[in-house]
Parts: structure tokens; sequence; C-alpha cells
């Protein structure tokens, strides 16, 4: 659920480069028994996707990325497994070709063996056109008390070079960048650097964790991503450092810029020598209940932000609704509330060339269990209305049918 009462659950990360993914850091390594999974190992990815992950036997889904390929084609990916956030989570993708009307049934589940974990997936458009599919992958173990993770986690990736293929895409195999979380999407900059925000949360794992390491972290590739490096952090005070879910923008001056999930809700910071270093962390003037947000530039140049709620009030996780800036975040304008409901959370989102904005949420993980797609324009974001022949809400991807035992 993400939610701050979940902590014992959520665990301390650290991120390395894929060329020290062992680090002295970690000075607490358990010894793994002759039945023990391998958390660094690659998952299985089922295709087709046997029935045991069908709509029909999941009990809970949520936390949705979403992609607009090269050829206009939306992918969503999210997460399911268990009962819960658990070590029997796997990762899910559905496809439309036909600009989010209809969507196929999952074409794909990507599910390590029991007390592994594959969550909070990512979906990316390179620049080349290549389509990324990111997830986190640890070890959740029952046999501590209290149950907790191993602490490296990790980035893991797979990649399509033929996007515009649809359900037919062929994929790579299961890669592993680095350790940590990735939420939010990579950015490519101005100088041609892909950066990565990879989190390193603060919660208790059992390896023990280099603390001058905890925080927003943003790592660099200058290979397209074939090897990624720790670049700098945002540090993230103890008193406010929650589940870090933190957006990289590059603003017109070349400044880097991050917001930030916290416990207040959202903390930004800035960098002026390209990642290495970073302001100290700010309150936003940005009201948000704690959860993820979604910053993104647009083709136009503006800068989209998906929020719960107004600009200036806390409404928890309701109200999705979508803004424009025009002025690198100086001011925001707009206000299209993508869905009304309580219980919507953690929009993330993509565009065509032509300009069409879809941006994915779920709704309700343990009730109506649905993953929902919002497709706009930016008219529709200043008009704070759907006034766009395009414009179109509440577009069902997925529901979960499961029936829990009782």
């Amino acid at each position: 659920m993400k939610k701050t009462a979940w902590l014992p659950l959520r665990l301390g990360v650290l991120a390395l480069s894929a060329a020290t993914l062992v680090s002295a850091a970690f000075v607490c390594l358990p010894t793994l028994r002759a039945d023990d999974v391998d958390p660094l190992a690659p998952p299985p990815v089922l295709r087709p996707v046997p029935e045991k992950y069908s709509d029909a036997n999941r009990l809970w889904q949520g936390i949705a990325s979403l992609e607009v390929d090269r050829s206009g084609g939306v992918w969503v990916s999210w997460y399911s497994g268990g009962t819960t956030e658990c070590g029997e989570n796997y990762v899910l993708i559905a496809y439309s070709g036909d600009g989010g009307e209809t969507w196929s049934k999952p074409i794909l589940a990507i599910d390590p063996p029991d007390r592994v974990r594959a969550f909070d997936s990512t979906m990316w458009s390179d620049p080349d056109g290549k389509l990324w599919l990111f997830w986190a992958q640890g070890e959740f173990r029952t046999d501590f008390s209290p149950s907790i993770w191993d602490g490296r986690v990790g980035v893991w990736a797979m990649t399509t070079d033929e996007p515009e293929k649809g359900v037919d895409a062929k994929w790579s195999a299961p890669r592993r960048l680095c350790n940590g979380i990735m939420m939010c999407k990579p950015i490519a900059d101005s100088k041609g650097r892909w950066l990565f925000p990879v989190a390193i949360w603060r919660f208790d794992s059992y390896y023990r964790l280099d603390e001058a390491l905890r925080g927003a972290a943003t790592y660099v590739s200058t290979d397209k991503g074939q090897t990624l490096d720790f670049l700098g952090r945002v540090e993230v005070p103890r008193e406010i450092s929650a589940f870090d879910e933190h957006n990289i923008v590059e603003k017109k001056d070349g400044s880097l810029w991050i917001m930030n999930r916290t416990t207040k809700g959202i903390g930004e910071s800035i960098s002026t020598d390209g990642g290495r270093t970073w302001s100290k962390l700010q309150e936003s003037p940005i009201k948000h209940t704690s959860s993820r947000f979604f910053l993104r530039r647009l083709r136009s140049g503006a800068l989209l932000l998906v929020k719960n709620g107004p600009l200036d009030r806390e409404v928890g996780r309701s109200r999705m609704t979508a803004y424009l800036s025009r002025d690198d975040g100086a001011t925001w304008r707009g206000g299209l509330v993508l869905d009304e409901r309580d219980q919507v959370s953690y929009p993330d989102g993509g565009q065509t060339e032509d300009g069409a904005i879809f941006v994915a949420y779920d709704f309700e993980r343990y009730g109506a269990r649905e993953i929902y797609v919002a497709r706009f324009t930016e008219e529709d974001v200043d008009a704070g209305k759907a006034v766009s022949e395009r414009g179109k809400h509440k577009i069902l991807v997925n529901k979960a049918t499961g029936e829990k035992e009782k």
C-alpha cells in the first residue's frame, strides 16, 4: 500500500553501480541455506501468462506505470500476487494498440521464486525508441521477526526493439542494473546522459547499510543503459523520510530538479553541477499527501504534474488532477480532474508524438482492484475540463476479480 503504517515491510535499500553489486556496506551477510532462493538470479518471464495469474485469481493489484511507444501503442505495467505487498508479488503488463480504447489481457508475467518479490515497475521509451520495463526485485524473509527484506533489492530491466509489434513484440532477457528501487522514469538530459532516479530507502533490513548512501539518488549512464554509475543523492532527513519516489526534470537553464515524496508530501532539491551535488531538501509549496505523483516534460516544453487534489491542499488519495507549467514550474495552471473518487493513486504517464497524453493509476487496490487510464491534451488541462475530441477519462485497463477465502 505504500502508506506509513506499512513501514515494517518496507526496507532500506542500497543502490550501487552494476560493477559493485556486493559492497563493503553490506557487513551482515546471511549464509544461504540449500533451500534458499537467490534474489540476484534472473526471474522467470512467463509468456503466455498461465491461468494462475489470470484476473479471476488475483486478490489485489495496483501501482501502475504507463508508456507510449514510438508507434503510438500504449503500455501499462502493474503488480499483484498474494494478498498484499509480499514475497509472492509479480509484475504484469498489458497493451493497447488503439489509443487506449481496448486493452489486452496481461501478456507476460515476471515472477521470481517465492520469497523473492517483483514489484514497483516503471516503463520508459528511450530516445532511440527502445521500450524498457523496469522493476524492483528483492527477497522477503519471513524467518525473521518481524519479517524484513534483504536490503539490496535491485533495479531490473527488459527491453524490446520492436514495440510496434505490440503483444507480439520480443523482449530481451531480464538484466540487473544496480541495487535499489526506481519508482519513476529515467530522463535523457541535454548532454545525452541518461539519469535514473534510484531510491535508497531508510527502512530496516538484514544488511547493515551505509547511512551516507541513503536518500533520493541519481544514477547516470553514458552508454544507453548498458552500465549505470552512482552520480549523487539528495539527503532526505530521517524525520520526513518515506518511500523515496523521486521525479527528475532538467530545467531550461540546465539545472536538475528533483521532486520527492516525503511524509509531509513533496520535497524538492536543485543540482547545478549535473547531479553530483544537490541543495538541501526543501518542502515544496505544492501540497500533497504522502504518495507518488507524476512530473514530466511534455513535447511542447511544458511541464505536466499529476497529483491528488488541488495545489494548495492535501486531500489524501483522491481527486487525481493534472496541471501544466510553461515557466519551468514557477507557476501552474489548469486543474483537470481525471478521477474524482477516493483511493485513486500512483499516476504515471506518457505522450504520443501528436500530443495525446495518457496517465495510468490504480483505484481501490483491495476493493475494486482496477487499473485505469485517462487520455487528454494540454488544451483539456488548460480548460480544466475535457474540451478536445480526444479526451476520455476512466478507461478501464484491468480488473482483478479473485475471491478471497472466507
